[in-house]
């Protein structure tokens, strides 16, 4: 038995597999959504799949005719995706406790990657769909290229902003929190300055949610969609910004992957980028 967890524990479930399916989705909706580099599903057969507590604090967005994506109203965590035709449970593995016993299979969609964001192990990559799905892909509109500016926004474009120079680092951070609140394989934050963003629209529509036992650690999402979204916090002189959405290339790579005693143990760290247990040097 699996047990499945938002960030902020309103909504839980169990998923008694075993899980029979894993993937990594590298398309610009899963980018969005998650704020991640990619977004990792672990499926299982769905009459292994219950509801512990929350099932009615989902919210759900409708991201194109093909599905539908949900998150939780209060963190923004994504839930499970429950498809009764197909008898299966896809959960974001992010948000599931323990060793699943499978790891990812593939990566799909790789022909919209983060330009920010390298493979480098050797599974199987897809541009789109498998072939064998007999499926095509589905894009967002790109956001207007402007000189020395990032834009971004959120899955269902209520919110946009920009940000305005060089960002000063970029961690992928493994802890607990920024899995469960990224509902997928680690965190990729980029860090700029409080001046540096500009909010073009839906300021009103972004909600946010600090974890109550915390010193710091919150979040920010977009009300209608769930997308994670930048979180500035002015007394820090700190905008945490989810790399997934970034619209453009930031122009930096990630420094170091962080917190690596507490990575989910289905992923396996291949880049040769520097790793350290906890917290970054000072």
């Amino acid at each position: 038995m699996t047990k499945g967890t938002c960030l902020c524990g309103a909504v839980q479930y169990d998923v008694d597999g075993p899980f029979n399916s894993m993937v990594s989705c590298h398309c610009s909706m899963c980018r969005k959504h998650h704020g991640a580099a990619f977004a990792t599903f672990a499926g299982a057969p769905i009459g292994g799949f219950r509801w512990l507590r929350g099932e009615s604090e989902l919210d759900s967005y409708e991201s194109s005719v093909q599905g539908t994506r949900s998150f939780c109203r209060h963190c923004g965590s994504v839930g499970p995706t429950l498809l009764p035709d197909m008898g299966i449970v896809l959960c974001p593995a992010g948000n599931l406790e323990g060793d699943l016993g499978i790891k990812p299979q593939a990566h799909w969609f790789v022909g919209s990657k983060a330009p920010w964001f390298a493979i480098t192990d050797s599974l199987p990559q897809h541009a789109a769909y498998p072939p064998e799905f007999g499926m095509p892909g589905l894009e967002r509109d790109r956001a207007e290229v402007k000189a020395g500016v990032v834009a971004g926004a959120c899955l269902c474009g209520d919110v946009r902003f920009e940000l305005e120079g060089a960002p000063s680092r970029m961690w992928h951070c493994h802890c607990s929190r920024c899995r469960r609140a990224r509902s997928a394989a680690h965190a990729s934050n980029v860090f700029y300055k409080f001046a540096q963003l500009r909010i073009l629209r839906g300021a009103d529509r972004i909600a946010d949610y600090k974890v109550p036992e915390a010193r710091l650690f919150g979040v920010a999402f977009c009300r209608r969609c769930g997308s994670d979204v930048p979180r500035a916090v002015r007394e820090r002189d700190v905008v945490v910004v989810p790399g997934g959405s970034l619209d453009q290339d930031p122009g930096i790579r990630a420094l170091a992957h962080i917190f690596v005693t507490s990575k989910a143990p289905w992923e396996d760290i291949t880049d040769t980028t520097p790793q350290y247990p906890e917290a970054p040097p000072a």
